[in-house]
């Protein structure tokens, strides 16, 4: 880090922001240029469903599916909370209409669907999905779900999201133009792409934002001028327009550092594991505003906001985009004052301490719940198997959906006089106050509860 770039860094720790990580990357070289707690723990939210198209479009150059390949809509997928697509059970659109929901509304619904036409379930894809991410060297990842919903254990790093940036473009170019979707139209709605930076910042084609409670803000960004590529990744913003602003920063002061093209070798290794089943076919990457499907969605559909379009992002600085700077002492911090560095993030259980695994199904076992940074989860009942666990929740979450909208629930396996069983317990929550609050929220609707610290 330069001698300026540290005394930013040190004037903005004067406040605390304990969710704030970020790192710039020169594309064509791997250097990094900037780097900000780029190892600290941190949750994707729906930078998720970067490793879900990462494993679509691996699917699709193997020949395993198609762009028309149907995708169906399990009461699972279905009943993912927005934002969505919100297809009803049962119905069902083509992979492209997904991959185009995943990269602009960022559908829960669409994602978990996703997983669950490429692995059979859920639960199997992010044991898929974390094991490409160990081939990929991301080493401080773990996935629990296809979407970024919360779950107290499913975390990343800003420096594990820039290597997914770069494995996109490295790997997929053929798919990787999707990214720069501005719009969607799909049967009534217009669906525009949460990243408020494209079209705005010279050069930018993507990637993902991505935002919950707990995360704070994020946003991976790819730019390109002329022979200058760069992948750069704020995570933890205050609001997305702390962290919009504080990427046209970055972009602006590093950019310019980047090398100037020449010789380059992989950045990231594909570390296949398996053969292509199918030939790769040619494909045509969209436009900037993509059609409206051929074929109309199946039955009624709900369209909702996410949180973060709900938040209304404070507006860019117009004048960020247009000139990047000369130099690194030419450009204002204002952005930065609004990040920090962090406090420790409280570590979750050993088993998703994530050891790195050859093989799927040796990925990170579920097996025990992992811990919140409060350490508060509620517990609705204990099951003597994981299924009658699991069933308990899924009960829970449809009798008290708004309650739990943002907790995630998880099943904890304990033994008591040699009999094993299984807790079903709800996590995610803040503070103590939070858990206490939920569980009393509970209780009024008959549902026996109580607050207990991990």
């Amino acid at each position: 880090m330069s001698v300026v770039s540290a005394g930013v860094a040190n004037a903005a720790a004067k406040k605390s922001n304990p969710r704030y990580a970020a790192i710039v990357i020169d594309a064509n070289t791997g250097k990094t240029l900037f780097s900000a707690n780029p190892d600290s723990r941190r949750f994707p939210a729906s930078l998720t469903k970067m490793m879900t198209l990462y494993l679509t479009f691996e699917a699709l150059s193997r020949g395993k599916i198609t762009k028309e390949t149907r995708v169906p809509f399990s009461a699972h997928a279905a009943s993912q909370p927005p934002t969505k697509l919100g297809v009803r059970a049962g119905g069902s659109v083509n992979v492209e209409t997904a991959i185009y929901a995943l990269v602009t509304k960022s559908a829960n619904d669409a994602s978990t669907a996703l997983a669950e036409l490429i692995a059979g379930d859920e639960e199997t894809f992010a044991r898929m999905m974390t094991a490409k991410a160990r081939s990929l060297g991301m080493t401080g990842t773990v996935f629990r779900n296809a979407n970024g919903l919360p779950n107290p254990g499913q975390f990343t790093t800003a420096r594990d999201m820039s290597t997914l940036g770069l494995a996109l473009r490295e790997h997929y170019p053929q798919y990787y133009g999707y990214f720069s979707t501005r719009s969607f139209t799909w049967g009534r709605a217009r669906m525009p792409n949460h990243n408020h930076l494209l079209g705005r910042v010279k050069g930018m084609d993507g990637i993902k934002t991505g935002y919950t409670n707990a995360s704070g803000f994020n946003l991976v960004s790819s730019v390109i001028d002329g022979n200058r590529r760069i992948v750069a990744v704020v995570m933890g913003g205050a609001s997305g327009g702390a962290r919009d602003n504080h990427m046209v920063e970055l972009i602006q002061r590093y950019l310019p550092q980047a090398s100037n093209g020449g010789k380059r070798g992989a950045l990231v290794a594909r570390a296949e594991t398996t053969s292509p089943a199918g030939a790769i076919a040619k494909v045509l990457l969209p436009k900037h505003d993509a059609p409206t499907p051929d074929v109309k969605p199946d039955g009624d559909v709900e369209v909702a906001m996410d949180d973060e379009e709900q938040a209304a992002p404070a507006k860019v600085a117009e004048a960020a985009p247009a000139k990047p700077a000369k130099t690194p002492e030419s450009v204002p911090a204002p952005a930065l004052q609004a990040y920090a560095e962090p406090v420790p993030f409280q570590r979750a259980d050993a088993e998703a301490e994530a050891a790195p695994a050859p093989a799927v199904q040796h990925v990170d076992p579920v097996k025990t719940a992992s811990v919140t940074p409060s350490g508060w989860v509620v517990q609705i009942a204990s099951a003597p198997n994981r299924e009658g666990a699991e069933a308990i929740l899924d009960k829970t979450s449809k009798q008290a959906g708004g309650i739990l909208a943002r907790a995630s629930g998880f099943t904890v396996q304990f033994e008591k006089g040699g009999v094993t069983y299984h807790r079903a317990r709800f996590g995610g929550f803040e503070s103590k106050v939070a858990a206490w609050d939920a569980c009393a929220a509970l209780k009024k609707k008959k549902i026996s509860c109580y607050a207990v610290q991990n």
